[in-house]
């Protein structure tokens, strides 16, 4: 197991970083060469509409659509925050860090941090009921979008797991590796890489609407 251990935290990391970042790389450059072939986003993109249509739809409720779906909006900001924010700052992790290259920084308390993961989860049960039981939702998608939606909260339930013990901790600990360096492989070439696009396309419909229709995209 120790040997295990040392493959999944040393090789296969790096490896599923190594993907990430690559891969994310190529398809922001095979985009940016797209748009530039297509001949249709740079010439209408404005920096001033596109800045103020990004700005306006990470406000919450800032929307009509967010105003009219407050459930779906509150959980909706509330999970993507911690998702973003417990991977970096929980307490296991900062470990790891400091551990490995030296690299200090603030983690959250335990109780929050155990908060924000069941956001997370419980966050991600919501969109995956939300596909199955709504309609609008349901006929576009398919079974690899519910499967995506179980991939992205399994680093935090399993991490949520060893953290408190309630199973066997190094094979808890090994499946909560492996979920993670999946979760980072998968960014790249899902739809999971809406984490990079939505900026972009935001930014597109502001220039879109502002400069060329002289009207507001929210």
């Amino acid at each position: 197991m120790e040997v295990l251990m040392q493959i999944l935290l040393g090789p296969l990391v790096w490896l599923g970083f190594a993907v990430f970042f690559l891969g994310s790389a190529y398809r922001l450059v095979s985009m940016a060469l797209l748009a530039r072939k297509e001949r249709v986003v740079f010439p209408t993109f404005s920096a001033r509409f596109g800045l103020r249509s990004v700005l306006h739809w990470l406000a919450p409720f800032g929307t009509v659509n967010m105003r009219i779906r407050p459930l779906f909006t509150v959980v909706s900001f509330a999970f993507h925050l911690c998702l973003v924010i417990t991977p970096l700052l929980v307490m296991g992790h900062a470990v790891l860090w400091e551990r490995s290259w030296g690299v200090r920084w603030w983690s959250l308390p335990p109780g929050l941090a155990d908060v924000m993961t069941l956001v997370v989860v419980c966050g991600g049960l919501f969109f995956l009921l939300r596909r199955i039981a709504a309609p609008q939702v349901r006929n576009v998608s398919t079974w690899r979008d519910h499967l995506l939606v179980l991939l992205v909260i399994s680093p935090f339930a399993t991490g949520f797991v060893v953290h408190k013990q309630w199973l066997d901790p190094e094979w808890t600990t090994a499946l909560h590796v492996l979920c993670g360096v999946a979760w980072l492989v998968a960014i790249p070439f899902t739809r999971l890489s809406h984490m990079f696009w939505w900026v972009f396309t935001r930014a597109f419909m502001g220039s879109e609407f502002g400069a060329v229709r002289k009207a507001r995209d929210w």
